[in-house]
């Protein structure tokens, strides 16, 4: 285990009793190994949020790779899976150990479309790879950069996990093909990923909804639709918690003040910029930089 080793970092927030979350930043040049044991009844989801890293089994007999923005979910109630870690220079990695027992309580309504958890599954192994969803990826960069009292902090990740595991398992399809049957088609979901794109690299001056819309060549119910539905949120809601973040980490830099940052993020005036930031994070922006110095 590693602990604040030169650039790199482990935290464990202990949130009950088979709950835990493990944070690793490996910000060296060099590959950085973590060891844990854990037993069978734990269900392991690890969210690669940069970079890569690789898991080891049997002495290094059999690996697999957990790739920038992948999540992985390992479950097999019949051998254990000790962590053996190999964590790549430059990588930002979260970890979710829960035991099956606290896992169930959480979706027992659920399980029917959770697939380990219904009863035929009950007692195989379980593995599964996928992309990280942008609502997911949001929650985790909350939970990493979380500037929260100690004393509540636990309660703050606690909560924030709960809300990262309802957005995992959120159904993506629908059987209803009356909701939104366009996303059936490919390419529509193309334009929608490249109007994410658009407004994120023009998230200082954004386009308007109608002039979006006409640039990726889908008419604004579409577009409207088609967003909430694969990225969660609407359009301006999706961007303005993409520019706060931006924000966060513009600030964490130190390379900037606050009014060159709220410039950056598209925010001609500076006490719009601050009273954005503070709907957003509950603190102005001079504030939290203060408690980051602290």
């Amino acid at each position: 285990m590693f602990k604040n080793v030169g650039e790199s970092s482990f935290d464990e927030i202990n949130l009950e009793k088979g709950f835990y979350v493990l944070h690793f930043q490996n910000e060296s040049k060099n590959a950085i190994n973590f060891e844990r044991d854990i037993d069978s009844t734990f269900i392991q989801m690890h969210f690669c949020l940069r970079g890569n890293s690789k898991f080891l089994f049997n002495s290094g007999d059999y690996t697999f790779d957990v790739l920038d923005n992948r999540s992985i979910l390992l479950y097999n109630p019949q051998r254990t899976l000790p962590i053996n870690l190999e964590i790549q220079p430059k990588t930002t990695l979260v970890s979710l150990l829960i035991s099956i027992e606290k896992f169930h309580s959480l979706f027992s309504k659920e399980s029917g479309y959770i697939p380990f958890l219904s009863d035929e599954n009950s007692n195989r192994k379980f593995y599964d790879d996928t992309e990280i969803k942008p609502t997911v990826s949001i929650v985790l960069q909350q939970i990493i950069n979380s500037n929260i009292n100690s004393s509540i902090r636990q309660l703050y990740v606690k909560g924030k996990i709960y809300e990262l595991l309802s957005l995992h398992f959120q159904k993506e399809e629908n059987t209803d093909a009356e909701y939104c049957p366009f996303l059936v088609d490919e390419q529509n979901v193309i334009k929608i990923r490249k109007a994410k794109d658009i407004i994120i690299s023009r998230m200082s001056e954004p386009p308007s909804l109608q002039e979006l819309a006409t640039e990726i060549g889908l008419n604004l119910k579409k577009l409207k639709e088609g967003f909430k539905q694969i990225y969660g949120d609407t359009v301006y809601s999706f961007l303005f918690d993409y520019k706060m973040e931006h924000a966060r980490k513009l600030l964490e830099s130190n390379k900037y003040n606050v009014n060159e940052v709220g410039s950056q993020v598209g925010y001609s005036t500076a006490s719009h910029f601050i009273a954005a930031f503070k709907k957003k994070f509950g603190t102005t922006p001079k504030k939290y930089v203060m408690s980051l110095n602290k």
